[in-house]
């Protein structure tokens, strides 16, 4: 069995080529954003007609969203023309996509966490241009998996784990919103839920939601860190009051 996975060089990319080294499974491909730029069709299809994949993971994405607001063709190039190319690849080649999503696919209004059949209507750019790649794949395709999942962290790049730890360890103070709420989830878990998606041979095709189950605000989640840590006691840490982002986010994004 082979496995293509492309934006190898983001979060999930990376916890997946962590397990996979250890794996006597599947055959993983990892191919970065320089190796394989998913915008490009050319690119695109030559792997696919080169290499006899089973499986695609697409990692790939514009995940900036802030940046995203401001520059909406780049975020809609890449999470929703360049998934629907991706999609057209499988289709034509017989492959069966996994394609990771967000939770920004939806509006934050709901008072309950969010299930695989709640509405999605986003609020920001970012949101949008998931949401569209999402729709593609249900145009393009039969058999699919689409994988939401919210606040990914990990021990790999800039996030909001990695950037709350260095600025303790500078002393920096530290003000957090509690205006919203979702579920953290490390990227390591969810490498090893797609991954067991493969192995198993699953057929429970369509839209999966996976995190790591506790709800919590940024604020509590920046309190665990430094708990996890031993840094409570080195950092000034506070409640941000009137905290603004340019980018609308939802309020309850805790998906289930």
């Amino acid at each position: 069995m082979k496995v293509l996975v492309t934006g190898a060089n983001g979060q999930l990319g990376k916890s997946i080529r962590k397990i996979a080294k250890d794996m006597n499974g599947p055959h993983f491909v990892f191919k970065n954003s320089q190796e394989l730029d998913i915008t490009d069709a050319l690119q695109v299809n030559s792997i696919f007609l080169r290499e006899d994949f089973d499986y695609c993971i697409n990692c790939a994405a514009y995940t900036n969203v802030e940046k995203a607001e401001n520059n909406p063709e780049a975020a809609f190039k890449v999470n929703t023309e360049g998934v629907a190319g991706i999609a057209e690849a499988c289709s034509n080649n017989k492959v069966i996509l996994i394609h990771i999503s967000t939770d920004y696919v939806f509006d934050g209004e709901k008072k309950e966490p969010y299930t695989t059949e709640d509405s999605t209507n986003p609020i920001n750019v970012y949101g949008k241009s998931k949401l569209g790649g999402e729709n593609h794949i249900h145009e393009i395709l039969d058999h699919f998996f689409i994988v939401r999942t919210s606040w990914l962290y990990s021990e790999f790049g800039k996030n909001f784990y990695t950037t709350i730890l260095e600025k303790a360890r500078k002393g920096e103070p530290l003000k957090i919103t509690e205006d919203q709420t979702g579920c953290p989830t490390h990227a390591v878990n969810l490498a090893e839920y797609v991954i067991a998606l493969i192995v198993s041979e699953s057929k429970a095709y369509g839209i999966h939601h996976f995190t790591d189950g506790k709800a919590m605000t940024w604020y509590e989640f920046a309190f665990g860190i430094l708990q996890e840590h031993a840094l409570l006691d080195a950092v000034v840490l506070e409640k941000a009051k009137n905290y603004r982002t340019f980018a609308r986010r939802p309020k309850n994004s805790v998906l289930v």
